[in-house]
């Protein structure tokens, strides 16, 4: 190798870095199975805040399942979001052995980050299970709300976003259509990540 020639990393190193994947789900209920996930849209993030990949997908609904009362009412407010997330539908079958397929060919172990991370995981792992038999992510997801309570050092429920710090926030929508908040957090997480980083480094 030349003086001062970079090596490039192996395949090895390159596959043992994590890859964020920041998901957000769209839903016509609180729960799979009697009710249905709508629209899928995930952004793959390195920890340097650049997004190498991004996935989305509108599910057509379950057959045995029905909206809820309450998000159905909430749907109607958001009419924009709502023929965004029922366009070119794919059967649930056919979305997430395409979704699994996608999460496998990133380069890097998958990290499920979402806000909140209870709510997009139920639904994703649901999914995954039924239709694939199989989760990338194992059990394991990141959810934002905490990781902010750890890196803020305060209490859970005052780690809200209006509680977070200006510069954590990119100028990003949050449309309510999957793949745009999907984007739109990642950035945050990242730039959370970052700040958490930096922090460790004074520390040190």
């Amino acid at each position: 190798m030349k003086a001062g020639a970079r090596r490039q990393p192996s395949p090895s190193v390159i596959m043992k870095q994590e890859i964020y994947i920041s998901t957000d789900v769209e839903t016509d209920g609180p729960i799979p199975g009697p009710h249905s996930m709508l629209s899928i849209g995930s952004a793959a993030y390195l920890a340097d805040k650049t997004c190498i990949a991004t996935f989305s997908a509108n599910l057509e609904c379950l057959p045995e399942a029905a909206a809820h009362p309450a998000t159905a009412a909430w749907w109607l407010t958001q009419p924009e979001a709502w023929a965004a997330c029922r366009a070119d539908l794919e059967t649930p079958l056919a979305a997430m052995q395409r979704y699994l397929a996608w999460v496998k060919s990133l380069p890097g172990k998958p990290v499920f980050v979402a806000y909140p991370a209870g709510f997009d995981f139920l639904f994703v792992y649901w999914y995954l299970i039924r239709f694939t038999g199989e989760s990338p992510f194992s059990h394991s997801a990141l959810d934002m709300k905490s990781y902010a309570m750890a890196v803020l050092k305060r209490g859970y429920r005052d780690s809200t976003k209006r509680n977070m710090p200006r510069h954590w926030f990119d100028p990003l929508p949050h449309s309510h259509v999957a793949l745009n908040d999907a984007i739109e957090q990642g950035a945050l997480f990242c730039n959370m990540l970052a700040d958490n980083l930096k922090r460790d480094r004074q520390d040190g």
